[in-house]
């Protein structure tokens, strides 16, 4: 890239990233919800309500014309003052401490686990994936009893670097040479904001200079959190598997339904692809990062923007045609082997953190997690993001996104709610250790038949941890 091109990191770097605490990953400028679920939607268009009870509050636009649909067609009234605390449900894409502050327990749900961070920022998921790597390994070092293959963080987290210590940006500057692409990402930012490429000496190098600089700054130094370098430099995946040459990544989702006791769940969602062919040595960010706040900036978005979502089924069809024979795929390979792998990903991730999440009986969460497939069919977690996209401006998003968010509210249906449907959007239980405490009736789950790809709590005490999926039972039912 030329030296017009190097300005452009230096003065990403040089921004603050206020936002750190509170970053989303949709659009909230976003089209919203808009035919899926036509006849609930114009319930929705109702006057909030004043009167009885239980009340909702929504704060923000992300999914919201879905959630308010959702609610009032269970009997629930929306309520617009944020400062009210006799609301039975609260989904606020922003956290707020005095939310959490108020809250009560085992009466009320609250959306977003105060502290997901742990999870959702570049950097608090590559410190759990390293932290819990080092336990593990001090574990199976020290323990006699035989030990359950589990997950190697560099066998599914590309290798990752960041730059606000300094001994580990100075390891990656005296490691890089021009052979190899990086990409460079803050730690809280979302929709592609703040990302740039590394690939010659002189970019690394007026990187090293700027960051030296802004460490030698009074300034900066007195900063508690630092906020310029709150970065990561992560090898750039450059051998991507491409759908008719365009590059593409799988969104998934991760259900924390119940916090107490735990109760998570995996659900499919879509494949994201580049509007442009894949060109691994564009300067063009667009054909690099496939989310669609990125996509929406060509002038081509609008005529095809159909073309930038696939359903896992079209997904799982193309590679049946494309790959099986000639890479020797097992048939249904996104439903099989590619789901499992996205599963054991997200149940070593989530255990990683398991033991600091901020837990109280009514909290619950939505995650969702990106996945890139690479030409050997490798997979790799590029990312996992707080309040998820929710918006359907397209047709397949359209049939996801609703499913996505009724079963997300799934235990607002009864005074004793059940799991989320078998048959529904999310698809297998993750396998976690027996919960520690008991459910009150508020989130109990009801027993599932043991041929159900969900499970229930009860299954989840039966699991032990990271233990494979049965591949031969499809977890993605017949609604794709």
């Amino acid at each position: 890239m030329g030296s017009g091109q190097e300005e452009g990191p230096l003065h990403q770097l040089n921004q603050l990233d206020h936002d750190a605490e509170f970053s989303e990953d949709a659009d909230t400028t976003g089209p919203q919800a808009t035919s899926l679920e036509e006849q609930l939607l114009e319930g929705d268009k109702q006057t909030p309500s004043n009167g009885h009870g239980p009340f909702f509050y929504i704060g923000g636009t992300n999914g919201a014309s879905i959630i308010g649909a959702y609610c009032r067609s269970r009997g629930w009234h929306r309520i617009q003052d944020s400062r009210r605390e006799d609301y039975k449900l609260k989904w606020c894409e922003v956290k707020s401490r005095d939310t959490y502050c108020s809250f009560r327990e085992g009466e009320q749900l609250l959306y977003q686990l105060p502290n997901n961070k742990l999870l959702t920022t570049k950097i608090g998921l590559l410190s759990a994936l390293r932290e819990y790597s080092r336990v593990v390994s001090k574990i199976n070092k020290t323990c006699l009893c035989p030990q359950s293959k589990t997950l190697k963080m560099e066998e599914f987290f590309p290798e990752t670097y960041r730059l606000d210590i300094r001994d580990e940006r100075e390891a990656f500057f005296a490691l890089f040479n021009e052979t190899q692409t990086w990409i460079c990402k803050p730690t809280a930012s979302n929709q592609g904001k703040g990302i740039f490429l590394l690939r010659t000496q002189e970019e690394v190098a007026a990187l090293q200079a700027r960051a030296q600089s802004i460490e030698d700054d009074p300034i900066y130094r007195r900063m508690p959190f630092r906020a310029p370098q709150a970065r990561i430099i992560q090898r750039y995946i450059q051998n991507p598997l491409l759908l008719d040459g365009k590059k593409f990544d799988v969104r998934s989702y991760l259900l924390i339904a119940c916090a107490m006791p735990y109760m998570v769940f995996f659900g499919h969602g879509y494949a994201r692809l580049t509007l442009g062919l894949y060109d691994p040595n564009s300067s063009d960010l667009s054909g690099h990062l496939t989310n669609q706040f990125m996509q929406k900036k060509s002038p081509l978005y609008m005529l095809l923007k159909e073309d930038t979502v696939w359903s896992m089924g079209h997904l799982n069809r193309y590679i049946n045609d494309k790959f099986r024979k000639a890479k020797g795929l097992p048939r249904d390979w996104v439903f099989t082997t590619f789901t499992k792998r996205m599963q054991q990903i997200m149940s070593h991730c989530f255990l990683s953190v398991k033991s600091k999440l901020e837990c109280k009986l009514g909290y619950f969460d939505l995650i969702g997690c990106d996945f890139l497939i690479d030409s050997d069919f490798k997979v790799w977690l590029l990312e996992m993001n707080s309040n998820p996209a929710l918006h359907t401006n397209c047709e397949v998003l359209k049939e996801v996104i609703p499913g996505v968010v009724m079963e997300t509210l799934e235990p607002l249906r009864s005074p004793q709610p059940s799991t989320p449907d078998p048959q529904g959007q999310y698809t297998a239980a993750l396998p976690l250790p027996a919960p520690q405490s008991t459910a009150s009736p508020l989130l109990r789950s009801s027993p599932v038949p043991a041929s159900s790809p969900r499970g229930s709590a009860h299954d989840l005490a039966r699991l032990p941890a990271l233990q494979p999926w049965d591949p031969s039972r499809p977890a993605h039912g017949e609604r794709l």
